[in-house]
């Protein structure tokens, strides 16, 4: 069973909980004995590529898809059987799903005036303030933007006042600009009313951007759960370690465990890893470092002392992308090595055939299983299951 818990939700106890869940298409599954805890209040993300199961694990919650075993439950409620309207979970897709022939106003006032909200008029006029949608309440959703549609399908969710509000990919058909904009506001939204948020996404940015917490899922299950930067910093796989940004990862050879930092010998020059960021004991393992962790220097010019050092570099490509140059260095072993540099313009930039000295704090390096795939994670389709 994977089971994967985030904190407790307090005195109100309206946590939503997946219990064994399973879910199967045929011979397929999709989702595989999954127990998750989602805290009352939190926004949280659940970010992984096509077919991993993020989607299918939320139709569950939302009563769209019956999980083949298990239960859901909000607080101590088993809603695993009630119908979609029945629950304290509303949804927003990707696609808006908008009436076109209803105004900005009513098509977030649909909900409550058609379940006889006597108070429909000013809690519409409150959500659409809450939206930055004041000035459109007569515009039809044609005449908005992307942007502008999905702040009323937002409203149009939130105006039910649900317990769970549940984003299916919400920003995936905005253009960058605007999607990192509605980031922005989806978090300043959730932060000021504090319902329970659900995030879908393939978007690392855009998880590690808004989510309190990121359950990383693969294959159906969930690889990693926790704060985006826990994630980042200290992966626990492979997969992770890819699907979150890059990575270098190098096959070492655990040499000694007994004291706080774990000493690999990497291609025959030793460095080392802090014990709380060593994920195998004994063996091979994986060194894995960051790009943008890593400091190249010219060869034997710098002492870098408390620093894990790998020498023999030779730079084999240089690529200016604005913020960062980008590097990669050819080390004596044969692997090419990542290297970002911020484009502080205090020192030159290095050019191929620079031969050169790689070094990073060892609170910055991870070790991971060497049965592990090293490619896991790498391939992130735009495409969702």
């Amino acid at each position: 069973m994977t089971e994967s818990t985030t904190g407790s939700s307090g005195a109100a106890g309206k946590d939503l909980r997946l219990e064994g869940v399973t879910k199967r298409f045929g011979d397929f599954v999709a989702v595989d004995d999954l127990t998750l805890t989602v805290p009352q209040g939190s926004f949280f993300a659940l970010l992984g590529p096509s077919g991993c199961g993020k989607t299918t694990t939320l139709r569950m919650v939302a009563g769209l898809d019956e999980p083949t075993t298990g239960r859901v439950l909000i607080g101590d409620e088993d809603i695993t059987d009630l119908r979609p309207y029945k629950r304290p979970v509303n949804t927003v897709f990707q696609s808006y799903a908008l009436f076109p022939h209803l105004t900005v106003f009513d098509n977030v006032a649909f909900g409550p005036r058609r379940r006889g909200v006597k108070d429909y008029q000013q809690k519409t006029r409150d959500m659409l303030k809450l939206v930055q949608l004041e000035p459109y309440a007569r515009r039809k959703p044609a005449q908005l933007s992307g942007g502008q549609q999905q702040r009323v399908a937002l409203g149009r969710a939130l105006i039910n006042e649900p317990g769970v509000l549940l984003l299916d990919e919400p920003l995936g058909a905005l253009d960058l600009k605007l999607r990192r904009q509605m980031q922005i506001e989806l978090k300043r939204i959730q932060t000021e009313i504090g319902i329970t948020f659900v995030h879908v996404t393939h978007d690392q940015e855009e998880a590690m951007t808004m989510a309190d917490t990121i359950a990383v899922m693969n294959a159906g299950v969930i690889e990693q759960l926790g704060a985006p930067g826990d994630l980042y910093e200290n992966p626990e796989t492979t997969f992770v370690a890819n699907f979150l940004g890059q990575s270098n990862l190098i096959m070492a050879d655990v040499m000694d465990t007994s004291g706080r930092t774990v000493v690999v010998d990497c291609h025959g020059q030793q460095v080392g890893v802090e014990s709380t960021r060593s994920h195998t004991s004994e063996g091979r393992g994986w060194l894995g470092v960051r790009p943008e962790k890593i400091f190249a220097s010219p060869a034997g010019l710098e002492n870098h002392d408390g620093s894990n050092v790998l020498t023999g570099g030779r730079v084999s490509d240089v690529s200016f992308v604005g913020v960062s140059t980008q590097y990669l260095v050819r080390m004596p072993w044969g692997q090419e090595l990542m290297v970002f540099e911020q484009n502080t313009g205090q020192r030159a930039a290095f050019k191929n055939g620079d031969e050169v000295d790689l070094a990073w704090s060892r609170a910055h390096a991870f070790l991971l299983d060497a049965d592990q795939d090293a490619q896991a994670g790498m391939m992130t389709p735009e495409a969702d299951t």
